[in-house]
Formats: C-alpha cells, structure tokens, sequence
C-alpha cells in the first residue's frame, strides 16, 4: 500500500511538472517576430495584451539629469518598439514619472505604461494614484501593481487595509485596467499574495541567472503563475547594482547572456535600465536577435555560476535587512528606495 501510494505521488509530481513544461514553452511559443512591432512580444497573462518583451525601466529614466535627454531615450524606445513602460510613484520623489508623463502625453496610446503603488491602505492607495495620473500625464494606467511586496505582513495589508479595495475600484471607474504586485525579497511573499482570493493580472520578481539557486523565483513562483495565468514580469536581471550591473562587474557575466537567460523563462517581460541611447541600441539588438537557449545552454549557465549564486552574495536586495518598502521607510523613518529593475 505504502508502495503504490508513493508511485501515486511520483507519478502526480511529474504530471504536474510536465504540465508547467508545457505552460512555459506555451508563453515563449507566443513570442511574436520584430518585424511587425520592432520588438518581439509576448501575452501579459490573463490580460490577453501583448507586450514587448523588454519594459523600460522607469527608476534609470528619472537618473537622466537632463530632461531632454530622457525624453529623447524614451522618444526613440517608443519608435523602436520598446513600448512597456514602468514606474513607480516613488521613483525620485515622482521625478521619473514627472518625466515620463512629459515623454508620453502626444503618444499615449503607444505605450502599455505601468506603475506602482506604494501604500496598502485604502486612502493612501487612492492618493497615490491621483498624483500618478497627473505626473504622467494620464487619464489611465494600464497596469497598477502593488510596489515592494517585502515584509511578511504585506500581503495581509493589501487585503485588510483597503490597498486592494482601492485599486479594484480605480478599475472600475477605468483608471485602471490590470492589478498585480512586485517584490524582491523572498519568493514565500508572491505566494502569499497568490494564495489570496483575488486574481492577480500579473506578478514582478527577480528572474536571472542567480535566482535559481538562492530563494529562487524562477522555481517557487513562476510554476504558480503559470497555473494561474498570471502575467510574469522579470526582473533585477543584472542583480541590481546601478549602473553597470552587479552580475556583469563583480560575477564575469555579460549583460547579453544575463538577459538571453531571463528571456528564455517563461516571462511576458524584462524590465531592464538604460540610461543612454547606447544602452538602448543594445538592448534593442538583443530583443530582435532573442533566440532562446537550449536546455543544455541553461543548463550549462546555471552551474557556471553555482558557486557564486548560492549564498545570495550577488543578489543583495533577497537578503539585506533594509527597510525598502515605501510605506515601511515612512514609518521607520529611512529614505532610500529600490528600483524594480
């Protein structure tokens, strides 16, 4: 008896794995080609919208000391089809939203533009997404995401304190189309907020090439949102590190091999920062050309960098204690923020 209810258990763990095999080569399989869009894209989840699979930065952007400067950057990445756009209303004390509404507001309708709320209360929510509005210059965001999903208590928060009430009537009244969340910190979190009653749109976390062995999202939460059909957001694919990368100047990775990972996951979108029109052309060459890598070239990657990865020594923002929520540097009195890219 004993026997057969342990081949029961094998054989139901591999039916499950093989079937989130077959939901991850589902999403890369809805990658499009550039030729159309300039950018590859792919389905956001249950949003049913595509999406170019790289999303600009928001919290690089607002860095750009002069404003026409990063009008321009923005200018040029919605022309080349780079056309999701992040934020947060944190970001430099509104700053990059301030510049990215002045960067979208005669091209609105080209851009799938997403930020984030950084209260969990009710009135704090709504306020937060008025002075959105008006910094980017908008009548609606396209997607609303719980910023910095990094205390244990969060998720509670978001339920209890109205933060989700909120957002579900700002949707409502069509200032918000999607909901979803971020967060950095550990991958127990996600799925607490996953395990609420509420069907998420989408859910932002680290994916890189790091992640998979050290509280790793790529193995403890991407398997849920694809079960669920929550639109997967990457990012910190350089392991943060403003603003070279912390992979690329301490771990002897390339900024190309980084990202060629993180595409290869099932992500509908990696948020990546760029701070220049060179950095853009990169990034730009690197989605067009996007091929994505064999299981033996994944594979081969992940123990390449085993050693380094499995302390989190390159993934700082899992393991520092900081106090890096918004709401949370308020209350303690701190005023440092963290870039979801």
């Amino acid at each position: 008896m004993e026997h057969n209810e342990s081949s029961r258990r094998d054989f139901m763990q591999s039916a499950g794995l093989a079937s989130i095999a077959a939901l991850a080569d589902q999403v890369l399989a809805q990658t499009s080609s550039a030729s159309a869009t300039g950018l590859p894209t792919r389905v956001l989840g249950r949003t049913g919208v595509r999406v170019s699979i790289l999303a600009l930065g928001g919290w690089h952007v607002g860095t750009i000391k002069d404003e026409r400067e990063a009008i321009r950057l923005m200018h040029t990445a919605i022309d080349e089809g780079l056309t999701f756009f992040d934020n947060a209303w944190d970001y430099h004390g509104g700053r990059s939203e301030e510049l990215m509404g002045k960067a979208i507001e005669d091209r609105r309708d080209k851009v799938f533009l997403m930020t984030k709320n950084c209260e969990r209360d009710y009135q704090g929510s709504m306020r937060n997404l008025e002075e959105s509005l008006r910094r980017l210059r908008t009548d609606h965001i396209d997607l609303w995401q719980f910023h910095e999903m990094v205390y244990d208590n969060d998720p509670d928060w978001v339920m209890e304190k109205g933060g989700l009430k909120a957002a579900l009537e700002a949707q409502k009244a069509g200032k918000v189309r999607f909901i979803g969340f971020t967060g950095h910190k550990d991958p127990r979190i996600h799925l607490k907020m996953l395990s609420k009653p509420h069907n998420w749109d989408t859910a932002q976390m680290p994916i890189n090439v790091m992640d998979a062995h050290y509280r790793s999202f790529q193995n403890e939460v991407v398997p849920v949102c694809l079960k669920k059909n929550v639109g997967v957001i990457g990012m910190k694919g350089l392991g943060g590190g403003f603003p070279e990368g912390r992979f690329t100047s301490k771990a002897g990775l390339t900024a190309a091999e980084c990202y060629r990972y993180a595409l290869s996951l099932p992500v509908a979108a990696q948020v990546v920062g760029i701070t220049s029109i060179a950095q853009l052309k990169q990034n730009i060459a690197l989605a067009r050309n996007f091929k994505p890598m064999t299981a033996e070239e994944k594979n081969g990657l992940l123990a390449r960098v085993k050693d380094a990865a499995g302390d989190g020594r390159h993934e700082l923002f899992k393991s520092t204690k900081v106090f890096d929520g918004p709401h949370h540097r308020r209350q303690h009195g701190f005023d440092t923020q963290t870039a979801d890219d």
